[in-house]
């Protein structure tokens, strides 16, 4: 029986805790026992404002933010280079978005390769249904984050969830918003992915003509990623999902109304209960409530939140592992 298609989650996906120094050359190197040069990196201070996604396609000088519409902003002085196991910050003096000098930030980091189904597109649009983007995962992806770099209408990030739509394919959520799904052929065109394509509307959002687009492709793999749904309890004794492996980033969003988009990894807290959120659509400050227990095969919702937990309220999520549950030589993780 295969129990995972990989052993070592952290040669694809890592999370570094670190603090600011505001100064040249301020190198931060994974923590965890493989080396890994990222392709994608998220930062979030955790008590201040300000989220920075950067990725290897777009280059390190270019920073979006998942809680904006803002077209990207480019940096001279804030990363400085994807390294080999962890990147560089430069100085930060101009915005202090990911360097300023004791501020604490969390970063969640991804490898690109099709092994661990991710693939990061850049894309020009041309404003017409029906267009065809190539990808490289070779798998179907089951999430798919679309950001219109140029935004000059100030355009939502647009997330399409294999488990918050059915075919034809028309619904959507928005990255930097606590909407609820919405309903817009416009967007993915009814059309299901593939293997080798999505396909994107006429919206400016996703496809503005002659504009530049970024978006970023997951696919899943056992013992690694999961992007499922549950529906919850409204009970203290809340749902449990499981994903086949301990979660090491977990992210959260209610589909069937407005609420925000929440992310745990096991590096803020490290332990049960204590697992504060931050927001994905939000500058806010981490929080102190206490959702979510982080399990060898899953994670369980704590409490009646409406943001995680309501009785019968529907929800999408995201998750990657710190470990797969069993190994492929059939050895089990631990609990936390």
């Amino acid at each position: 029986m295969a129990y995972t298609t990989i052993d070592n989650p952290e040669l694809y996906f890592q999370t570094v805790l670190y603090t600011g120094d505001s100064s040249d050359g301020n190198a931060i190197t994974f923590d965890g026992d493989e080396d890994m040069q990222p392709d994608m990196i998220w930062v979030k201070s955790r008590g201040n404002a300000y989220h920075y996604v950067a990725d290897s396609v777009r280059g390190v000088t270019k920073r979006i933010a998942p809680d904006r519409s803002d077209a990207e902003t480019t940096t001279t002085d804030t990363l400085a280079s994807f390294d080999s196991d962890g990147f560089t910050l430069d100085d930060d003096a101009t915005n202090n978005w990911i360097n300023y000098s004791g501020t604490s930030y969390v970063a969640w980091c991804w490898k690109e390769t099709a092994d661990a189904g991710f693939d990061i597109v850049g894309y020009t649009g041309n404003a017409t249904d029906d267009v065809d983007i190539s990808h490289s995962l070779s798998a179907v992806p089951h999430v798919i984050i679309v950001k219109n770099r140029d935004n000059v209408n100030n355009e939502n990030w647009c997330v399409y969830h294999h488990k918050n739509t059915s075919a034809p394919e028309t619904d959507f959520l928005k990255l930097n918003t606590t909407g609820a799904t919405a309903d817009e052929v416009e967007i993915w065109s009814d059309e299901v992915p593939t293997s080798s394509v999505f396909t994107i509307g006429r919206q400016d959002a996703i496809n503005t003509s002659s504009g530049n687009h970024i978006a970023y492709l997951w696919s899943e793999k056992q013992g690694f990623s999961k992007f499922g749904s549950y529906t919850g309890n409204g009970d203290a004794d809340g749902t449990f999902i499981y994903t086949g492996f301990r979660p090491a980033w977990v992210v959260v969003k209610r589909t069937d109304t407005t609420n925000n988009w929440l992310i745990w990894d096991t590096k803020r807290e490290g332990y049960n209960v204590d697992n504060d959120a931050l927001l994905a659509n939000t500058e806010d400050v981490e929080e102190t409530d206490d959702r979510v227990d982080i399990l060898s095969n899953g994670f369980k919702m704590r409490g009646s939140q409406v943001a995680n937990n309501a009785s019968g309220g529907t929800y999408v999520y995201m998750a990657f592992a710190e470990a797969p549950f069993v190994n492929s030589n059939g050895v089990p993780c631990n609990a936390r």
